[in-house]
């Protein structure tokens, strides 16, 4: 089980025996660790154990879009295999709604998803005029912006937020690659969200932050510079998350 079929399996009530570890972590996302209790990991992203999925016997496995032919043959041997098909670029609720499906709990993501569309409509008429964001994630080699055709990037274009020109130049990736300090200012706007999934990434950018080219970049000089959770903004897919971005978005800009 990926990290967005994590978040939509424990949005619509169902625990799960094991996931892979998040990205930067050797266990599932802060956010969703309450939620998730003590669960079997059985890999990373790049790389699964499949003696320890086998050891939890699974009746279902949620994979990946990424998932490759040769792994999904031999889980599907296990247990019924569901890969969404959808790419990252797609509606992400596509994928959400697969995972909810293979669940048989499409009902209630229906309902997470009308108390989200309300959250978003009530908060987009709060925020006023638009502003353009930008999603960074900052790796121990540097930043990359985050493609806005991503989770987090239709999550700003449906509460109207725009976002620089470089974010949506990404194609079907979900991000550039790393940006030099020359190519920096690709990333500015109104305001920045600056994403870490590990200590390496935040010392990097710590010693970015020390630089004339960040130091110039418009959001930095007007002090609209936000710090958030790798994990969710950068790297999670779901509801769950949806909900903690909001958070987020409502308090920078409304509180």
């Amino acid at each position: 089980m990926n990290e967005s079929a994590l978040d939509t399996a424990l949005a619509v009530g169902i625990q799960p025996v094991g996931t892979i570890a998040t990205r930067g972590s050797n266990t599932v996302s802060e956010y969703l660790q309450q939620r998730a209790g003590k669960l079997g990991i059985v890999g990373t992203a790049r790389e699964y154990n499949l003696e320890a999925i086998l050891a939890l016997q699974p009746d279902l496995i949620l994979a990946p879009q990424t998932l490759s032919s040769d792994v999904y043959a031999k889980l599907s041997l296990m247990a019924p295999t569901i890969i969404p098909d959808a790419e990252f670029t797609d509606d992400w609720r596509l994928m959400v709604s697969t995972y909810a499906q293979a669940l048989g709990r499409e009902a209630q993501i229906d309902e997470a998803y009308r108390k989200l569309d309300a959250r978003i409509d009530d908060l987009r008429k709060r925020l006023g005029e638009p502003r353009t964001v930008s999603v960074v994630r900052w790796m121990p080699q540097g930043p990359m912006i985050m493609s806005d055709k991503v989770f987090t990037g239709q999550l700003l274009h449906s509460l109207g937020f725009k976002t620089p020109e470089l974010a949506g130049k990404q194609g079907d990736r979900p991000h550039s690659d790393v940006l030099s300090l020359e190519n920096l200012g690709g990333i500015d706007a109104d305001w920045l969200f600056l994403a870490t999934l590990n200590k390496e990434g935040a010392d990097t950018l710590a010693a970015t932050k020390r630089q004339p080219a960040f130091t110039r970049l418009a959001a930095v000089q007007n002090d609209h510079v936000s710090t958030v959770d790798g994990q969710i903004w950068s790297s999670a897919t779901g509801v769950l998350a949806a909900d903690l971005i909001l958070d987020d978005i409502e308090q920078t800009f409304l509180n």
